[in-house]
């Protein structure tokens, strides 16, 4: 009985001990840093790492077929500052939206295109293609960030409130949904995840696994197109390096979360614990009057220690191995 439990206090730690740290990095904060438990500071944690969120989920997605999307930052810049140059150009904020989302779905196919097609593996083929990104960013903006009177309806998305909520909260949650529902509930998301985890032997069963790394590479585009949406009517501006603070921190978010719920998998649950513990750890150094290159090494050290528990997941994204 003594190992019995020993070996479901370990299992329970393995899946839950990062969450729990979660729950000790909050109570740490809230009693050792002024206003921190104030309605106001929680409402702009939640607002700050919805970005940082639905980028992770869209990286998770495509690590669960084993391919990695290092372009995203600059794919969602990019999608920013088309969207911005639409509505602060007088066009309809729809067209400006379905433009945003039709330049990250683009780019992410175009990143499935060159792994799968080309070859090339995708830490190689996504980095490539962040920079045609970038160049495409500052080329569009000529540097210049687009500031100016933004149309109300296109802002809301980024800053309205529904039922007491922050909409940004809503955006990231239906999101987590929606990912969640594809990967557990659909045919499509099952082998997704079996292309992920075993290629060859998903391949010889029927599935199509270039299609699924598409796929999956194709959903990374479509998640930073829509954060560049709601980045953009949150600030109501935008620049070509507008989402490139947010590379590091969202991979770390996916990284942190393979060290739960699904130890060594990546999955929508860790991914947004992960999120959460970096915005309270940012927002709670802040208060306590830490320096900023505080929050740098933090976020180095939370990246190296879920590599650890991660590497085999990574390096078979990275190099197909």
């Amino acid at each position: 009985m003594n190992r019995l439990s020993e070996a479901a206090t370990r299992a329970f730690i393995a899946r839950y001990g990062t969450a729990l740290g979660a729950v000790a990095v909050f109570v740490f904060f809230a009693a050792a840093a002024q206003n921190f438990l104030t309605p106001g500071n929680l409402a702009v944690v939640l607002k700050q790492i919805s970005y940082i969120a639905i980028l992770g989920i869209g990286f998770a997605l495509a690590l669960t077929a084993a391919e990695l999307d290092l372009s995203f930052a600059n794919v969602t810049s990019l999608a920013a500052v088309a969207t911005g140059t639409l509505v602060h150009g007088g066009k309809p904020w729809g067209l400006a939206v379905l433009a945003g989302l039709a330049i990250g779905l683009a780019f992410g196919l175009l990143n499935g295109l060159v792994v799968t097609r080309l070859k090339v593996p995708s830490l190689i083929a996504t980095l490539a293609v962040a920079s045609i990104a970038n160049g495409f960013a500052f080329m569009i903006t000529g540097g210049v960030s687009i500031v100016g009177r933004w149309n109300p309806d296109f802002v809301f998305l980024g800053r309205g409130v529904v039922l007491g909520l922050p909409i940004l909260v809503l955006w990231t949650a239906a999101a987590a949904a929606l990912a969640l529902f594809f990967l557990k509930q659909t045919r499509t998301g099952l082998h997704l995840t079996f292309t992920g985890e075993a290629e060859d032997a998903a391949r010889l069963a029927g599935i199509a696994t270039r299609r699924m790394k598409l796929l999956g590479l194709g959903l990374s585009g479509a998640a930073a197109g829509a954060t560049a949406i709601l980045l953009t009517a949150s600030l109501s501006s935008a620049a070509p390096t507008s989402a490139g603070d947010f590379l590091l921190t969202a991979i770390a978010a996916v990284l942190l979360g393979m060290t739960m719920i699904e130890p060594g998998r990546p999955n929508v649950t860790g991914t947004l614990i992960g999120a959460l513990i970096i915005g309270m750890l940012g927002n709670g150094l802040v208060l306590l009057g830490a320096p900023y290159y505080v929050q740098d090494i933090v976020l180095g050290i939370i990246i190296v220690a879920s590599v650890s528990v991660s590497a085999s997941t990574l390096t078979k994204a990275a190099f197909h191995v």
